[in-house]
């Protein structure tokens, strides 16, 4: 990028500067104000990333640089490399100031990066008409879907479920199935290997329906769960009733119940299904159920891959 005069680089830092500070207040207040309705049972999660926060603020932080760079008539791919800036700027205020999850923020990133990119190139069109009504009339259309937006209900359930065949009889496979020794494989997600905890070991109280179960991963974190369906050499199905507070997940994603199907395929191969339910608190749904279903099903390969390695020695 050619460094800019003296005159061009002040406006081009204001319209960051800003920007910055605007978005960092409001999604600042939209979290505030999800705190305090989740303490009134009024709101759907603390810590939601809703809609606003990484859809309309980011197109807002666009306009508003937009505002400040439109005179200087820079080139689009200007106004590209600058909203980039803009977005690792934004991005390290949220892990400094709003103490977000770096890992989480990384799966934030390209969305932050095309609104903001967006909004710059849309309102460089518009602030060339100079319509001042117009440019008014959009920013209290933004602000009113931030406000809609923070006192709605933001919460979708999904299911994700793998299939993985085990060349070994059910009755060996089922003992790895309800609990399972440390898993020694070596990480090949790429989200583990960069540190999301990962599944490494569960244990159970009892072997009966209504029973303890923790999943544990790494870092020490434990799922509590408890044992609904336990049918031998058939179905287990666990609720999940505690989660760790772990700021990659906690009042963004609730894990809800785990579930494996067994079935005999007839030739000494078992047939091992593994399910989980989840419900997410971040919009736009789309994108990050792209995220977490991805996630969701390397923690169910890496722990059927273990079972099938524990099931198949000495067969």
């Amino acid at each position: 990028m050619v460094k800019p005069p003296p005159i061009t680089k002040s406006k081009i830092f204001d319209g960051i500067l800003i920007s910055n500070i605007i978005s960092l207040a409001i999604v600042g207040l939209t979290k505030f104000s999800a705190d305090g309705l989740e303490s009134n049972n009024l709101g759907s999660g603390s810590g939601i990333f809703i809609f606003s926060s990484f859809v309309i603020v980011p197109l807002l932080m666009g306009f508003i640089s937009a505002w400040y760079w439109h005179p200087l008539q820079l080139k689009t791919s200007h106004y590209i490399g600058w909203s980039a800036v803009n977005s690792v700027i934004a991005i390290l205020a949220s892990f400094i100031f709003l103490r977000e999850g770096f890992i989480c923020l990384i799966i934030v990133s390209p969305l932050i990066f095309g609104f903001v990119v967006t909004g710059a190139l849309v309102g460089r069109i518009i602030f060339r008409r100079k319509n001042d009504t117009l440019n008014v009339s959009l920013f209290g259309v933004l602000l009113l879907v931030i406000v809609v937006d923070t006192f709605s209900g933001h919460e979708n359930v999904h299911m994700v479920s793998d299939t993985m065949i085990v060349n070994a009889p059910i009755e060996k496979v089922w003992p790895h199935v309800v609990e399972y020794k440390p898993i020694t494989i070596k990480e090949e997600y790429w989200l583990f290997k960069i540190g999301m905890p990962s599944p490494i070991q569960s244990t159970v109280d009892g072997h009966e329906a209504g029973a303890g179960r923790k999943c544990i991963f790494s870092n020490g974190y434990v799922f509590d769960e408890t044992m609904t369906v336990y049918k031998p050499n058939e179905e287990l199905t666990f609720d999940v009733i505690g989660q760790p507070h772990d700021p990659e997940i906690m009042g963004h994603i609730d894990i809800l119940r785990g579930q494996f199907i067994l079935k005999d395929n007839g030739d000494g191969s078992t047939t091992v299904i593994g399910s989980s339910w989840y419900k997410l608190y971040v919009f736009p749904g789309w994108y990050f159920n792209v995220w977490s279903e991805s996630i969701t099903r390397n923690v169910h390969l890496r722990v059927m891959d273990h079972i099938k390695l524990l099931s198949e020695e000495n067969v």
